[in-house]
């Protein structure tokens, strides 16, 4: 019995020291390599410009009055579709009517005064004939004819004043008449109501300019997204180029579209300057409304199964503990070795039509320094670095392969939540 104990002893003595040394080892092993390293892979990278905007429609007309007086009937609400001409407001036509009325009097009157002005230029004709073959047998004074003369002339004048007359109020009669029609407010497109802004009873003045009195888009199933690119990505949008975006309303759907315009009015706001990116949107599905905010994504350029390095292991730099180690750290910031900034996020492919050269300058020639974990140490391995997605950089070039292990940061910098962040 005892020497069973004693071996059952033996037994478990011998377990916990093989576990202690066992741990002993990984925990030497671990202490061994101070560096937190990940694999170089291969897969996509996808460069984008981000920015942010606004939904509208493509055409949107304000429906005003030209005349001033109050509502007197809506026929349209939100939401409502009209044609064009289809009525959708009228004033209260009272006091047009009277100014009608008043106007057709004027011009029956003016239309009176000259035909009594023709009959007195009648009149003074056949005096002045008359008055003329008495001054031939001298048996009128000369003043006499004058003073005929003179009668007859201000009766031409005084009856082309008479006609004039009844232009202006034929002229006025007019004006009175379209202001009338002006009561009525038609639409002037086909569409859709966006927006009221009167109620029944509400008085409108168009003195100074015409109220604004409906809001009417003309087909929503055809918008725009009026886009704010920063001046440092705009040299990346072009158009004819596809954008995806998301809308709050729907987070988890993306919509598609294309640049329609890439406009060149500067837009500053607070010294910081943007430019309007216009993207065209199919919305026969009506999802989309006017007014909802848009994050759009320009797609600059996209490459499959690429090797692919993170850019954190571009900002890495072991201790200078060796002349040679601080020597290459010199030459790699000298030469610009952090792509993960705005630079990098601009810069670009050559997917887009004629942005080759252009999207090269920004990114496919960059170079940079990373450190690969070799025989246990940081060896430094120059690379030229094609697009980036601001997480992760194409390599173009260099003495890195698939499956090296690249180095983000110190053991004691960085988690093995660091390494999950990275998505290796």
């Amino acid at each position: 019995m005892n020497r069973k104990r004693i071996l059952v002893l033996i037994v478990v003595l011998l377990v916990l020291a093989g576990t202690g040394y066992g741990f002993r080892l990984w925990n030497k092993g671990a202490k061994e390599s101070p560096y937190i390293s990940v694999p170089a892979q291969k897969g996509s990278v996808t460069q984008v410009v981000t920015a942010t905007g606004s939904l509208s429609a493509v055409i949107t007309v304000q429906v005003g009055s030209q005349v001033s007086g109050t509502i007197d009937k809506l026929y349209a609400d939100f939401n409502s579709k009209v044609k064009k001409d289809q009525v959708v407001a009228q004033i209260n036509q009272d006091k047009f009517k009277a100014t009608v009325d008043q106007s057709r009097a004027n011009l029956l009157a003016a239309q009176a005064n000259v035909v009594k002005a023709k009959a007195s230029l009648d009149d003074a004709q056949r005096t002045l004939d008359r008055n003329k073959e008495l001054r031939k047998k001298d048996l009128i004074a000369q003043s006499e004819f004058d003073t005929s003369q003179a009668n007859y002339d201000a009766a031409v004048a005084q009856y082309e004043v008479n006609k004039a007359q009844v232009g202006q109020a034929q002229a006025a009669l007019n004006q009175s008449n379209v202001d009338f029609n002006n009561t009525v407010i038609r639409s002037p497109v086909d569409g859709i109501v966006v927006s009221r802004s009167v109620d029944v009873g509400q008085t409108v003045a168009a003195s100074l300019q015409a109220p604004v009195l409906f809001l009417i888009a003309n087909d929503l199933g055809k918008m725009q997204v009026d886009t704010n690119v920063s001046e440092g990505d705009v040299g990346n949008v072009w158009v004819g180029q596809d954008v995806t975006f998301t809308v709050d309303a729907y987070p988890a759907r993306r919509f598609r579209g294309k640049v329609l315009q890439v406009r060149n009015a500067a837009i500053m706001v607070q010294n910081v300057v943007t430019y309007d990116a216009v993207i065209g949107v199919d919305n026969t599905e009506l999802l989309l409304k006017p007014g909802m905010t848009a994050n759009a994504e320009f797609l600059v350029s996209r490459k499959e199964d690429v090797l692919k390095i993170p850019n954190a292991a571009l900002r890495f730099r072991p201790p200078a503990s060796e002349r040679q180690q601080a020597q290459v750290d010199v030459a790699g910031q000298a030469t610009g070795g952090n792509p993960s900034g705005g630079a990098a996020r601009r810069g670009g492919g050559n997917s887009g039509p004629g942005q080759g050269a252009r999207n090269r300058e920004g990114g496919v020639n960059r170079q940079g320094t990373v450190y690969v974990l070799r025989d246990d140490k940081a060896t430094p391995v120059r690379i030229r670095l094609g697009i980036s997605d601001g997480s992760n950089s194409e390599v173009v070039s260099g003495d890195v392969k698939e499956g090296d292990q690249i180095i983000l940061s110190m053991g004691s910098q960085a988690s093995a939540t660091q390494r999950r962040f990275f998505g290796f």
